[in-house]
């Protein structure tokens, strides 16, 4: 596992400019292997090859670049274990996430971008009386989906397979070509997916991967005078300042920011439901995820037991291996992002929360290991509960009364997925409705793939997801002709 990578432009494999850099894998802070530091030409050259690519691939009939997807879907999933074992070496995940969430969730997007329906490229059409402003009579008019261009897919370093599909299968159905700029903690795994892209027959240029510690790598496939879109999976400071270059030149943006996921639990919600939900926090990526229920309302009549369980449940929690099979809680993905994590905890503490559940370094000889933690006593207006943390640390502020639970869900600057439980549904749904987030979920912590994803206010920009990625990388064109 210690080769070096090189990069992967215009259908080559290129030594980079820049030369290589350690991936650790952070549970035994050993080598996982050399990633390639792109120079800014190497980037600049693959923005370029995409661009060479997109008018034969974007003239590609749709199911012959289907067809390109349903083989990459068969590759992935043939190298289930060999591709795991890979992102849980760079990740720290657990073996079911590296298995299943992970490459499984890779290998389900290439296919179901494989099998896109007709009427998820059609836009009804429309028949318009022409009116004052031009010869009466009836004008045909039809609306049709076109590929927007060039892409640049920056991914986030918590899913280095499943966000990277979410974004290069929709994008290339569309006829779009891609250049991926992967996370620099852990790149390794999307070369892999573009090794499998080649082998299933991706023409030169259509996919191009190019990765680099330096801010100027991910800076130079933005603002390339070839790119016509930015989609992005990151924190909101960051995509505010790649906004700001794409609004400058007017690129496309499909953005998926923070998240501080609010979970409102009524006196009448079904505890074991609640805690199980909320407890993904600490064991999903180890809280390194945005839609996360970090942020949990609790109404005062269940606040204490709902307290009292969460903690119980954290403390039941594994923290170590995720090569062990009884591994619940895995590593977060730096040391520098541990000491962040616990800058957090040490932060609410001063602040006045109360640390009922973990707080401390488990003691593990190796791996930057954070233990699942909960804050108690807190209030809507602590760092602790504002901030996005990222990590395994869950915050509960109490509530009187529907309405308060709902203005305090909704006082944040965040808006990507939002939690409501409650056994009166109707109630629950009431609530759901009212709530500033792009998503809500109703007595459950589950997605549904086909339904749209993204965020209001400061977590993002845009929808993706089933159907809606397909309309995110195209853009609308009308044709209209005399009746």
């Amino acid at each position: 596992m210690t080769a070096r990578q090189p990069l992967f432009v215009g259908g080559s494999w290129v030594e980079p400019d820049g030369g290589h850099y350690e991936v650790i894998d952070p549970a035994s802070e050993e080598t996982v292997g050399w990633a390639p530091e792109a120079s800014r030409d190497q980037v600049l050259a693959a923005c370029a090859a995409a661009r060479e690519a997109f008018g034969p691939w974007s003239r590609t009939a749709p199911e012959e670049r289907a067809a390109v997807l349903g083989r990459v879907a068969g590759i992935i999933a043939g190298r289930l274990k060999e591709y795991a074992s890979l992102a849980q070496a760079e990740t720290g995940a657990n073996l079911g996430t590296a298995r299943g969430m992970q490459v499984g969730v890779a290998a389900a997007r290439f296919r179901r971008y494989a099998r896109v329906e007709p009427a998820e490229w059609a836009i009804t059409p429309q028949i318009n009386e022409a009116g004052p402003m031009g010869k009466a009579g009836v004008m045909g008019a039809l609306a049709v989906r076109q590929p927007v261009g060039v892409v640049t897919c920056v991914t986030s370093y918590n899913n280095p397979w499943a966000n990277p599909a979410g974004k290069v299968a929709p994008a290339l159905a569309m006829g779009n070509t891609v250049v991926v700029k992967p996370a620099p903690q852990d790149p390794l795994s999307v070369y892999r997916m573009a090794q499998a892209l080649e082998e299933a027959g991706a023409p030169p240029g259509v996919v191009n991967v190019v990765s680099g510690r330096s801010t100027a790598v991910g800076e130079a496939a933005v603002a390339s005078p070839d790119v016509d879109m930015v989609s992005f999976t990151g924190s909101t400071a960051v995509g505010q300042s790649i906004a700001e270059v794409c609004g400058r030149d007017m690129k496309r943006q499909l953005m998926e920011l923070g998240g501080k996921g609010a979970a409102v639990v009524f006196d009448d919600a079904d505890l074991r439901s609640a805690v199980a939900g909320i407890g993904t926090t600490f064991s999903f990526y180890s809280g390194q995820i945005c839609t996360a229920p970090t942020r949990v309302l609790a109404q005062r009549g269940i606040h204490d037991r709902l307290v009292e369980q969460l903690a119980a449940y954290a403390d039941r929690l594994k923290v170590g291996d995720p090569c062990e099979p009884d591994t619940v809680v895995g590593p977060v993905i730096s040391a520098a992002h541990r000491e962040r994590v616990e800058s957090y905890v040490a932060l609410g503490r001063k602040e006045g929360a109360v640390v009922v559940a973990g707080g401390e370094r488990p003691d593990l000889p190796r791996g930057f290991y954070v233990a699942p933690t909960l804050l108690a006593d807190c209030t809507n207006d602590m760092r602790v509960v504002r901030e996005e943390i990222f990590g395994p640390v869950v915050a509960v502020v109490p509530f009187d009364d529907e309405e308060e639970g709902i203005a305090l869900a909704n006082d944040t600057d965040y808006g990507l997925i939002d939690y409501v439980w409650s056994g009166d549904v109707a109630r629950a749904f009431r609530v759901a409705r009212r709530l500033r987030a792009g998503g809500v979920g109703v007595n459950t912590v589950g997605r549904n793939m086909e339904a749209p994803f993204g965020g209001f206010k400061k977590s993002g920009v845009g929808r993706d997801v089933g159907s809606y990625a397909l309309h995110a990388y195209s853009e609308v064109q009308a044709i209209v002709w005399p009746g």
